[in-house]
């Protein structure tokens, strides 16, 4: 949990551990976030009536209350960048420029939820519901973590323009490539999540939310090479890496 760098998420995290108390369809998705930050099934497979409760479970051991309420306050204090509000009209828990892990950002969009918490192993997912594409990118990508057919080329232009490669299965004629290459005339959003290297310290590493984008441009097939320009300029301490593939 050291990587929580949005303040409206800390502060609710840090009342809640208190009270207990969640107020609206926001605050439950950010209690969702934080049981599948410590659990990795479902409520019901755990033994839990809720999320909520297998929360309340956890933290009714008072040592860990209080360590978990030290690591929010030193997260609290170390915040190097100022969050913006949802870029979504869909409620929404994430803030723009805020860092989550994978975790995190599935169970904001209540894709892992109360009752399920459905395999995920790609770096695209699209909420039709919510007519939302996300893409989690790595933009330093090492053999050993990546074979040669997700080796994509990613990468910044600018702080507003970003390239991103999709899957290469992904031609210009399917249903997926037609509705990214589509998506400024349909209004589907596109939503970008980007970190550095996969591990960081040992550990996995967050993805940085850089918020929404719109088409620019496309070219190639199977991958097919995407610019799109950010409605946020991306964090300067982001940039810099994020530009290290532009030749």
């Amino acid at each position: 949990m050291f990587h929580l760098d949005s303040v409206d998420l800390i502060r609710f995290l840090q009342k809640y551990l208190e009270d207990g108390v969640i107020e609206n369809e926001e605050q439950q998705l950010m209690v969702g976030m934080l049981y599948y930050s410590f659990f990795d099934t479902p409520p019901k497979n755990a033994g839990f009536e809720s999320m909520h409760a297998g929360v309340q479970e956890l933290f009714a051991n008072d040592v860990l209350k209080k360590e978990i309420l030290e690591v929010l306050e030193v997260c609290m204090g170390r915040i190097l960048s100022v969050e913006k509000p949802s870029p979504f009209e869909f409620t929404s828990p994430l803030r723009v420029h805020a860092q989550y892990t994978s975790d995190q950002v599935l169970a904001a969009f209540g894709y892992f939820n109360e009752d399920v918490k459905p395999a995920f192993r790609e770096g695209v997912k699209y909420f039709e519901d919510k007519q939302t594409d996300i893409f989690f990118i790595t933009l330093n990508k090492s053999d050993k973590d990546f074979s040669p057919s997700t080796q994509y080329e990613d990468y910044a232009i600018s702080d507003m323009l970003f390239h991103w490669q999709s899957q290469n299965k992904t031609s210009d004629t399917s249903p997926t490539g037609k509705r990214y290459i589509n998506q400024r005339k349909t209004g589907n959003k596109i939503a970008l999540f980007v970190r550095e290297y996969r591990q960081k310290d040992r550990y996995t590493s967050p993805f940085v939310f850089l918020g929404t984008a719109d088409y620019v441009r496309h070219e190639g097939n199977r991958p097919i090479s995407f610019e799109w320009r950010l409605h946020e300029a991306m964090p300067a301490r982001l940039l810099r890496e994020a530009k290290k593939g532009v030749q």
